[in-house]
């Protein structure tokens, strides 16, 4: 950490808001810490992985932000770094942002306090570890990993280097899945009987084409732990494009929508139901597995949380439901949502502001006071494990045989079945120089 970051955190301290609970106020503080913050005094970020989400989305916002300073961008492809280096450049006026094919060269750097990371899902777990060895603070986009054995291995790697650590879950700073938690939270659709979390299934095995591949990407890096095989240009479309990748379908690189879009709606199930430390306790796939939906969570509490119903999330209760998604809120019957959260009630986490910019910001907040944003490393973690276990009952649900899963979310293992706990990890070996760090 540069002598000017910690400045600059000790700045973020003495000024920074408590909470958003007022907008006006926020954004006085806001406009206030970007008028008196010096050039040189600012958290400096690293991007690594400049494609669709990190080019479109993170990149324009955090080049916008008074409290930080881009300063290196990484990507495997030459295109995509030169035109993120160049937006960087062009915002800033100057040419002081580097580029790099290599991430490591972007942790070596004692002037980079932070880093965002926004690589395909395979990449996560080992660029968290290295950077929390590295002592960077991380912004990482969700799925937090791509399997359940890289959850567990992050999740504890990151509490003990003690970083500032935000997964990129940003749904938690949108009002309306924030409000509808909180009901739920308060009791007001009584006991929860049942969740419905409605997103894509399970990824499927990697079967694409080989292809010829113009220069220009380090495909060799792109495979990374993966095991090696021809490009695909489904895999990664070459240079600047709008749209997301597929290679999220394919299980050496990601885990399907269970993960993709899971991860956003199984976390506002977890927030539901105040399961932020902790998970399901037995898994039991559906009847027909290749289906890819129809997975049931059993909760200690006798809550059941099912893969399927309309997209977003639906709490059932005793006395009502709540049907949540991005921009939807309702409820049966329709006073639920037109009441106020108890003074003296529970309130959860707040943002500030109600978008996905604001998750970031969450993220610069407390990297200045050090304290945990609104979706740390292990809310990622057991999130994430959701997804996990549902895409292990689907991948092995004909060897299962309809019998379910018992899980233990303190120990992170299945009780008394080793085969499954075996089912946490890769069915391959990790590519010769991609391990994970261990110690």
């Amino acid at each position: 950490m540069s002598s000017s970051s910690q400045f600059s955190r000790r700045r973020f301290l003495a000024g920074s808001v408590a909470t958003a609970a007022v907008p006006s106020l926020l954004a006085t503080t806001r406009k206030s810490f970007a008028n008196n913050v010096a050039a040189n005094d600012k958290i400096n970020i690293g991007m690594i992985g400049v494609g669709k989400m990190s080019y479109g989305s993170h990149l324009p916002h955090f080049v916008k932000m008074p409290e930080v300073k881009v300063v290196a961008v990484c990507d495997v492809d030459t295109t995509r770094r030169t035109a993120a280096q160049k937006r960087v450049n062009d915002t800033y006026g100057n040419s002081d942002c580097a580029a790099y094919n290599n991430y490591e060269d972007i942790l070596a750097r004692k002037d980079v306090d932070a880093v965002v990371i926004a690589t395909p899902d395979h990449w996560h777990a080992l660029v968290i570890l290295n950077a929390c060895a590295a002592g960077k603070d991380i912004y990482c986009e969700k799925p937090l990993t791509n399997n359940l054995m890289e959850a567990k291995v992050v999740m504890d790697a990151v509490k003990k280097s003690g970083v500032i650590f935000q997964t990129g879950s940003q749904q938690r700073a949108s009002d309306n899945f924030h409000y509808a938690c909180e009901l739920v939270r308060n009791g007001h659709i009584g006991d929860i009987k049942t969740v419905t979390v409605g997103v894509g299934g399970p990824s499927r095995p990697d079967n694409l084409p080989d292809e010829e591949m113009e220069p220009g990407l380090d495909w060799d890096r792109w495979l990374g732990p993966a095991p090696k095989r021809g490009y695909s240009s489904v895999l990664s479309p070459r240079g600047v494009h709008n749209h997301f990748p597929s290679w999220r379908n394919y299980r050496p690189y990601g885990g399907g929508g269970m993960t993709d879009w899971g991860a956003h709606h199984f976390d506002i199930a977890q927030w539901g139901l105040g399961m932020d430390k902790s998970g399901p306790i037995e898994i039991v796939p559906p009847k027909d597995p290749k289906s890819g939906h129809g997975v049931k969570f059993i909760y200690a509490n006798g809550a059941e949380v099912i893969h399927g119903g309309p997209s977003g999330v639906t709490f059932i209760g005793t006395e009502g439901e709540i049907f949540v998604n991005r921009g939807k809120l309702s409820s049966k019957p329709d006073v639920i949502i037109k009441q106020k959260i108890a003074d003296d009630g529970i309130h959860l986490y707040d943002t500030p502001g109600n978008s996905h910019a604001a998750h970031r910001q969450d993220w610069v907040r407390s990297i200045g006071t050090r304290k945990q944003p609104c979706c740390p490393v292990e809310t990622g973690a057991r999130t994430v494990a959701v997804c996990h276990l549902g895409n292990i009952a689907y991948w092995h649900g004909e060897e299962l045989n309809g019998k379910s899963l018992k899980w233990d979310p303190a120990k992170w293992e299945f009780v008394g079945n080793d085969k499954a706990n075996a089912w946490q990890d890769y069915p391959y070996p990790r590519r010769e120089g991609y391990e994970l760090p261990t110690g």
